[in-house]
Parts: structure tokens; sequence; C-alpha cells
């Protein structure tokens, strides 16, 4: 049976992790996506600020396989805002089922060195009350 389980926080915050944890742990027939894998190529990672979108849009896509191949999908993304998780919550829906979200709040670092000045502003904007996003799922 199709799942979605939504892992946000900010980098370093142990995002990863957990996905990697709830995979091995408990869902036979999961898989992870990050945006973070749109940009490892040849097993380096390459991050392109230009190409955000297409990367965000490609783990949406993914997703989407997942599920209409009625596998459990594990996103882990910053998803600071309720804007960046509606889509898939949206996604959600048209399968007919309710969206699994973990908040991380540790502190680990990041591993792709993000600036300190923009973490800063990735927690400043952060939105913990998505409860709006629930209505209509039922």
């Amino acid at each position: 049976m199709a799942n979605l389980i939504l892992i946000r926080g900010v980098p370093g915050s142990g995002k990863s992790t957990l996905a990697k944890i709830i995979c091995d742990g408990g869902y036979p027939g999961s898989v992870i996506f990050e945006a973070d894998m749109f940009f490892v190529k040849a097993g380096q990672y390459n991050f392109d600020r230009t190409k955000l979108r297409e990367a965000h849009a490609w783990c949406m896509e993914m997703t989407v396989a997942a599920l209409e191949r009625d596998l459990t999908a594990i996103v882990s993304n910053t998803f600071t805002t309720s804007k960046e998780l509606k889509p898939y919550f949206e996604i959600a829906k048209r399968f007919g089922i309710t969206p699994t979200v973990h908040l991380c709040q540790n502190d680990w670092g990041s591993i792709h060195g993000v600036p300190p000045d923009t973490m800063e502003a990735m927690r400043s904007r952060f939105q913990y009350d998505i409860s709006h996003l629930f209505k209509g799922l039922e």
C-alpha cells in the first residue's frame, strides 16, 4: 500500500539519518528521495543553485512514480514553509493517503557547508504549524 512520509528540518538536523532509519526499520519497499540527490553525479555532490527548482521537480516526480508503484516514499527535504510542503500534500490527496510528517531539530552541522547566514534565514522562516495542510485529507 502506498504511503508518504515527509521529513523536514534545517540542514544538519538529522533528516537523512531519520529517513534511513525509517526505511531500514520496517517499511519494506520504501524509497528515499531528497532534492540533494539530484546534485549527485558519479558519487560527487555538486550543488547548483540555478537548478534548485529542477531538483525539487525531480524529487516530486520520483515521489509520484513510487506511489504509483504502491511503494512508501520517504521524502527528506528542508520543507521550511507550508508552501514547500503543499505540493506533497496535493500528491497525497491524489493517492487518497494522509502523509506522515516528521520534524528533525538536531544540530549535527551541515554536511553540505550551508553558510551560517543561510541557516539563520531558514530557521527564521521555519513554519512549525502546518495543521492547515491536513484539512481536506480525511
